[in-house]
């Protein structure tokens, strides 16, 4: 892994030197694009609109159309909007982490301090762990100011990227009712069928099937062959009454 972010972690008037590592990676597989006539790939260009001819990346700069105009926005503008976040992840106060809603959950960063037996670091786990907190801060990584948790996952402190709450869209034009009559039976049998499929979370039980079974596919096309593909089993119900559809799934789950 290559850190992608260093800086500091703070909490009161202690500073942990930091670097962050990306704690996630993409299981899908990498697809390119190609011209159906001779499979050759399909490149992008940076093109100026009035030359119409590439532009070299050194080139390239940032602006912001304000009155018709672009106002060129460099790097110095960005650590100027923000100077004291630009390397530091400030804790600014510390949350219950099932109050954090998972709307807001982005993506993951590993802490590791620069140097290994970083006592602080180390009381930060250890504290974060026995209290069951997170702590809430603001970072900028990549230009962009971000909102964030910083919470224990085994023995590494992990800083997650949550969205802001003006990101969130309110639910208001969505078409559903909230008068809907629900009676005690039907509530009790489907508490039941939650109670029945409750099981501790293992995430390593569920895999990426999809990517492995493409994968298959494009292996067996590399040979000349077709691969099999599943046919859909729809789950057949009788009856239309939401009653014995929720008994018919507590028998099912009993004899499974």
């Amino acid at each position: 892994m290559r850190s992608i972010w260093k800086g500091s972690l703070g909490f009161g008037l202690v500073s942990i030197p930091v670097k962050l590592y990306s704690a996630v990676q993409a299981t899908s597989l990498d697809l390119d694009m190609l011209d159906s006539r001779d499979h050759s790939r399909i490149r992008y260009q940076r093109v100026n609109e009035h030359t119409h001819k590439e532009v070299p990346y050194d080139k390239i700069v940032k602006g912001y159309k304000l009155n018709d105009d672009y106002i060129i926005v460099e790097e110095a503008d960005f650590e100027a909007a923000a100077p004291e976040k630009s390397k530091v992840v400030e804790i600014e106060s510390f949350v219950d982490i099932a109050d954090v809603n998972p709307m807001f959950y982005e993506t993951s960063y590993y802490t590791e301090p620069d140097t290994k037996n970083n006592k602080a670091y180390a009381l930060l786990l250890q504290a974060l762990k026995k209290s069951g907190k997170a702590g809430l801060a603001r970072f900028v990584l990549r230009s962009t100011e971000s909102l964030c948790i910083v919470h224990p996952v085994k023995n590494v402190l992990v800083i997650t990227r949550i969205r802001f709450g003006q990101q969130i869209r309110d639910t208001d034009e969505l078409n559903i009712a909230d008068d809907v009559n629900v009676s005690k039976k039907e509530l009790d049998v489907g508490l039941a069928l939650i109670n029945q499929y409750t099981e501790d979370f293992d995430v390593s039980k569920f895999k990426d099937e999809y990517t492995d079974e493409l994968l298959k596919i494009i292996k067996a096309k590399a040979k000349g062959k077709r691969a099999t593909v599943k046919k859909l089993k729809p789950h057949k119900t009788t009856g239309t009454d939401l009653y014995s559809q929720l008994m018919q799934s507590l028998t099912a789950k009993k004899g499974a």
